[in-house]
């Protein structure tokens, strides 16, 4: 099938693609500059230059498609320190998502979006094991999971995948566990929040892309999906894990203290967030086996010579 690909040559779009291509799908990525280009091209699939704000090019990609993967999102506008920068970046996802959408509606074919599991606790409240089934009303981000999920009834078998908030392996160059071991270098030592007990569901990059593909070739219409393998690692863990890869110690830091030394991943490192995949599991099939987080750490990767 001839798959319209958002984001196609970042950390999880890359690995999508690769994916989709050893199945035999036709990938046409959307590529914003000349490096995004030549690399979705070294892969082997069609390059469509363009960006996200290009909303008319958008509808004509999904138009000519048999269905869509959106990876795509500003997230140096989210996560770039501005106040209102993760707000603004939801914004425009939604445009992005409302647009292809709307391309496809009557087509019955696959619309693939992604979302996060952390919402579920940022906006949602949901402190214990947050499953697929679990919704939340409204919010950044969720309004465009939302609105793909209402789309499976208007002709389109969409489906929304919550990625968790590590999506780890050596693919993984600029996402938290980088940042988190940026701030450990900088500071001397490796940071967690209070004890540290709060946790965070993981997934490693191949799993996910497998089940990007699974969804676009299988999920029924209106399905929440959740690429979780780790259903929850403690911070502290995580913590002591950056500490030992780089050879410094792991350090409680209080709630006031934490932006100071964590920045603009200091609210995210004290979401908890426990996270169950059992349904998206049974539906497609899916099961992780590669490296959980604690072990990808210990491979030693992430803690080669900053990029």
């Amino acid at each position: 099938m001839r798959v319209f690909v958002t984001g196609a040559s970042g950390h999880i779009g890359s690995a999508v693609v690769a994916e989709l291509l050893a199945a035999n799908h036709h990938v046409v990525g959307l590529a914003r500059s000349d490096a995004s280009a030549d690399k979705i091209r070294a892969a082997g699939a069609e390059v469509l230059r363009g960006d996200l704000d290009d909303l008319d090019g958008l509808a004509i990609a999904a138009r000519s498609a048999e269905g869509v993967i959106h990876l795509g999102y500003k997230h140096d506008l989210a996560f770039g320190g501005t106040p209102d920068g993760f707000v603004k970046a939801a914004e425009h996802d939604a445009r992005a998502v409302q647009t292809i959408g709307e391309a496809l509606v009557g087509s019955n074919k696959p619309f693939v979006d992604t979302s996060g599991t952390a919402l579920l606790a940022l906006l949602g409240g949901i402190t214990r094991t947050g499953t697929e089934e679990d919704v939340v009303a409204g919010g950044p981000r969720v309004d465009g999971e939302n609105a793909v999920i209402a789309l499976g009834q208007r002709g389109v078998r969409s489906s929304a995948i919550r990625l968790r908030p590590t999506v780890h392996s050596s693919l993984d160059h600029h996402g938290f566990m980088s940042m988190f071991i940026a701030a450990a270098r900088k500071n001397g030592f490796s940071a967690y929040v209070g004890d540290g007990a709060n946790t965070w569901p993981a997934v490693h990059t191949l799993d996910a892309a497998r089940l990007y593909r699974l969804a676009f070739e299988a999920a029924p219409a209106g399905t929440r999906l959740h690429a979780v393998a780790d259903e929850g690692v403690t911070l502290r863990a995580i913590a002591e894990a950056i500490g030992k890869g780089l050879g410094v110690p792991a350090r409680s830091v209080s709630a006031e203290e934490a932006a100071g030394y964590l920045g603009a991943i200091a609210h995210f490192a004290q979401v908890n967030n426990p996270t169950s995949s059992a349904r998206t599991r049974s539906l497609l099939h899916w099961e992780p086996t590669h490296a959980g987080l604690l072990e990808d750490l210990a491979a030693g990767h992430y803690f080669v010579a900053a990029r």
